[in-house]
């Protein structure tokens, strides 16, 4: 189980996220994620063989396809975000390592225990069966309605978030 200090500081330095999986369709999932994280400043690599743009990005084919083309422009991934089976990740995590990624986040429902040891064992920190935009919203004070604890106590919405 990864504790909130520790999802804070991925979110706050893992800057560059790889997302594989990610739809062109808007109604999916992982397109609404990414575009929320987009929209927060996050810049959004996607990674899906079917397509060539995803939310005005470049589409690429895999994790290292993505990678090698970021490096030549001197950029790097910091997080490979998950939306595949969790049969599916093994290769994954692999891909994530060698891109020399910080972080290897699974999306809610995906669990491979497995491919995260591998993971772990490269350095890479591990979040499964968590969701990128909930946690975001969640812990930087995204969610503001009733019933939602944000750990910010104020009537007002901030103007800026804290990051």
């Amino acid at each position: 189980m990864t504790d909130i200090p520790t999802l804070r500081r991925i979110l706050g330095t893992c800057r560059t996220i790889a997302v594989v999986g990610l739809s062109p369709h808007w109604h999916r999932p992982s397109f609404f994620a990414a575009k929320y994280m987009q929209g927060h400043g996050y810049r959004i690599v996607p990674v899906n063989p079917a397509a060539s743009e995803i939310l005005g990005e470049r589409c690429y084919p895999s994790v290292s396809a993505a990678a090698l083309a970021l490096a030549a422009g001197g950029e790097r991934i910091d997080m490979v975000d998950c939306f595949r089976k969790s049969g599916d990740i093994a290769p994954i995590a692999d891909e994530a390592i060698v891109a020399g990624a910080k972080c290897l986040w699974l999306q809610i429902g995906v669990v491979n225990e497995a491919a995260a040891a591998t993971a772990r064992a490269a350095g890479l920190e591990v979040v499964m069966d968590r969701c990128v935009k909930i946690e975001h919203a969640r812990l930087f004070g995204g969610l503001n309605w009733a019933g939602v604890n944000t750990r910010v106590i104020s009537s007002r919405r901030p103007q800026q978030l804290p990051y």
